[in-house]
Order: C-alpha cells, then structure tokens, then sequence
C-alpha cells in the first residue's frame, strides 16, 4: 500500500504506509524519505526568511520577538494535533528560529548598507 508524502507544490515522494512495511529497512528507508523531505522543506524556509529580510526596516523588525511568541504558540497546537510533544517541537523550533534570524540579520545588515 503506498501513500505520497508532499514535500511542496508539485513535489510528492510515493511512501509506503507504516502499515505497508514489510521489515525494519523499509520502516528505515521511509524515515530517510521523511527526513530528506523535511531538510528540503527547511531550505524551502530559509530561502523565504532570506527574502523577509527585504521587508524588514529595523534590527528589531528582523528578531520580531512577537512574532515568534506566536509562531511558537502556534507550534505548540500542531505538535498536540499531531501527537508529538510539545516541548521537543518548541525545543526544536527554538534551535531553528535563532538559528534563521541569525541568517536573516546578516542579509538585512547587507540590504541596509
């Protein structure tokens, strides 16, 4: 039994369904298709956090502190629909944000020069 993960527009990955696993390898194989999905959706995010840097007229603007605030709340409820911690998604997401606003104030210190 396939499913189809959709990594972006247009983009779909064919995956077996958990149930559909026949063996530890495919359970693995799956993982890897999940985890290649997400590290390419991610650079789908930096390409936009790069781009936001345009639109932003300040230091502050760019760390937007309200906007994470709600960005994370908002985490927070997928991570409970989807079954998964909270606190490991915001933890994660935490790592992430600071990591991308670290990125996108370098490209708004460039654009502001």
């Amino acid at each position: 039994m396939l499913d189809t993960l959709k990594v972006s527009d247009g983009l779909f990955i064919p995956m077996k369904t958990v149930v559909a696993c026949e063996n530890l390898q495919d359970i693995r194989q799956e993982i890897d298709t999940i985890d290649q999905a997400i590290i390419r959706l991610l650079g789908q995010r930096s390409e936009y956090v790069q781009a936001a840097a345009k639109f932003k007229t300040s230091a502050q603007n760019v760390s937007a502190e309200d906007r994470v605030n709600a960005m994370m709340r908002q985490r927070r409820i997928w991570a409970e629909e989807a079954g998964i911690s909270p606190d490991i998604v915001e933890k994660i997401y935490t790592e992430l944000v600071q990591y991308f606003i670290q990125e996108e104030m370098k490209k708004w210190q460039q654009h502001a020069a």
